[in-house]
């Protein structure tokens, strides 16, 4: 019944995606942040108080995130066995991003398709950091590839992951870990320090999974009838050539899949950023490798909730 469950929540991700009028947990997360992050800053103001506040504040939110998502999930169970399949699949379901990412990207494919660089510029940034007010059409291309190629261990491996490992609370314990990343774990100067232990740790929890996303995404690649080796090859080669110890796996992996090469500079709160290089320039990069790279990743999400499937079946037969 447990697998059935994550099927039913990874097809409604794939129907419906992120509805922003439907209650979603991560903006009660995020709320709760923000609340904490202030509070913390009343009491600390010294760089050494903002780091231990940092940590007070990845297990305030990532503990209370686990403690809320099991009781409720326990209570649900308590009142009946069907309300609580409910409830699971919903919490599955907001952990998972896969719809969500793809037709973000796939709007600023289509902006670029019509020719509005506006539009484009505009749509991209809804979805990364860095500033696109001056990118043009081969960069805009690249970097929603990028967000693609990340965010799949984000956005849909990684949940599917930490949920084989400790169900559907420990599923939204590594959201609240990449939530906190996403809103403090930048290295600018408010949140250096208190951020640090978040973005730390949000390294530590993508570590494997984003190894296998390197795998998964070079057997997409495979799938969709692209260069497998040159995926495998050129995200073993080029994976650390990337800030993040994680997000070069994925993204190389990409770049060698599409025969592209992805990083370069960027420009990130009004500060050039030089990035190496990922992948072989074979070809051009092109607006039309957005969706290309929307499908590698979302027969990556597949792959990934058949793998993880079958090793909790396996444990549950072995245990």
């Amino acid at each position: 019944m447990t697998v059935l469950l994550w099927f039913a929540a990874f097809l409604l991700d794939m129907k419906w995606g992120d509805p922003p009028h439907w209650p979603h947990p991560v903006r009660w997360i995020g709320r709760f942040i923000n609340q904490t992050e202030r509070l913390i800053r009343r009491i600390s103001q010294t760089e050494t108080g903002l780091k231990w506040g940092g940590v007070l504040l990845w297990l305030a939110v990532v503990g209370g995130v686990w403690l809320a998502s099991f009781w409720v999930l326990r209570l649900a169970y308590a009142v009946a066995f069907w309300l609580g399949c409910l409830v699971e699949i919903w919490l599955i379901y907001t952990v998972l991003a896969g719809r969500g990412l793809g037709d973000a990207a796939n709007a600023v494919y289509q902006a670029l398709h019509q020719g509005d660089l506006d539009a484009s510029r505009e749509q991209l940034g809804n979805i990364v950091g860095r500033d696109t007010a001056q990118l043009q059409a081969p960069q805009i291309s690249r970097a929603a590839i990028e967000t693609v190629a990340e965010n799949s261990v984000d956005g849909v491996i990684a949940p599917l992951f930490f949920l084989m490992l400790g169900g559907a609370p420990l599923a939204m314990a590594y959201k609240a870990i990449n939530t906190l990343d996403s809103m403090v774990g930048y290295k600018t100067p408010r949140y250096r320090a208190l951020g640090m232990f978040s973005a730390r740790m949000d390294d530590v929890a993508n570590w494997l999974p984003a190894r296998l996303g390197w795998l998964l995404l070079a057997l997409a690649a495979k799938w969709q009838g692209l260069d497998f080796r040159q995926a495998l090859r050129i995200g073993w080669r080029d994976r650390y050539q990337h800030s993040s110890p994680n997000s070069g796996w994925p993204e190389a992996a990409m770049a060698g899949a599409l025969g592209i090469r992805l990083g370069g500079a960027s420009v990130y709160f009004n500060q050039r950023v030089e990035k190496p290089w990922m992948g072989d320039a074979r070809r051009e990069v092109t607006p039309d490798d957005i969706p290309l790279a929307v499908q590698i990743m979302m027969v990556a999400s597949v792959m990934a909730l058949l793998l993880f499937a079958l090793l909790h079946s396996l444990i549950r037969v072995t245990g």
